[in-house]
């Protein structure tokens, strides 16, 4: 059994969704965590998780959408995830490759959100693309200032260095099918190098599908290629990884329920 911690199953029309969910099953992805990006999308990511046992979600403010409303309050975020099928906080973070907002708005709606995830226990999903050094430093004030919250650094594809920062504050490291693409070296090195009880795995559906799918609509059911690289990577068989990222799905996501018969 895999776990897909992180697709975006609202980008799939209504009725187009369960085909979705029963493909991934039938790969062997038998749970799902749609992530919401704007706490206006809260309750579509709860409906669409409603609909189905073993699909997830989380609530919270891509940086993208960080100035597309007011800064939140945190007790804003803590009320929208008080729900028994929110698993977590966030897509939250920085990223100044399209810069789509203004950096200090991005960076207080990043720190609310951690704020967040403290007071709820739940994992933050961050997004990080070209602002390493100020989400590491981000990460580290907040520790610092207010003690350990759980997170996750999402589909990895930063520096070696935001990573072992993630790690020593006590975070996870999610890989998606860029782990699969040719140029990915390095990422592959590093996901050989990184703890086993740190790893997760993804899709980010429907982005960035996987070889031999690349170019394609990515669907949760993808995240076995990724599996399948990160045991080739780890030198592990692919049951084994399976597992092993499962068992470290449930133990950041502590809201996620596995289906009873592979618990």
């Amino acid at each position: 059994m895999l776990v897909d911690t992180h697709c975006h199953l609202d980008h799939w029309r209504d009725e187009e969704i369960p085909g979705v969910v029963a493909r991934a099953a039938e790969a062997g992805v038998r749970s799902l965590i749609t992530i919401g990006t704007r706490l206006a999308q809260a309750a579509t990511v709860k409906r669409i998780a409603e609909r189905f046992p073993d699909v997830w979600c989380t609530v919270g403010i891509h940086p993208h959408q960080a100035a597309e409303a007011a800064v939140p309050a945190v007790e804003e975020i803590v009320a929208l995830a008080d729900h028994p099928k929110v698993v977590g906080i966030g897509e939250a973070g920085l990223d100044y490759h399209y810069d789509r907002a203004p950096r200090e708005v991005a960076a207080e709606v990043f720190r609310r959100q951690i704020r967040a995830a403290r007071i709820t226990g739940l994992p933050l999903v961050i997004h990080a693309r070209d602002a390493d050094a100020d989400i590491a430093a981000i990460l580290a004030d907040e520790h610092a200032r207010g003690g350990a919250f759980p997170f996750v650094l999402h589909c990895f594809s930063s520096g070696r260095a935001l990573a072992e920062t993630g790690v020593a504050l006590g975070g996870a490291v999610s890989f998606s099918g860029i782990l699969t693409f040719k140029r990915s070296e390095e990422l592959r090195a590093l996901a050989r190098d990184l703890p086993a009880d740190r790893l997760l795995v993804e899709t980010d559906a429907p982005f960035l599908a996987p070889e031999p799918h690349r170019g394609k609509r990515c669907e949760p059911a993808m995240v076995a290629h990724t599996a399948a690289m990160l045991a080739a990577v780890r030198g592990m068989g692919e049951a084994a990884l399976a597992e092993l990222t499962t068992a470290n799905a449930a133990r950041l996501f502590t809201r996620l329920r596995l289906p009873a018969a592979v618990a």
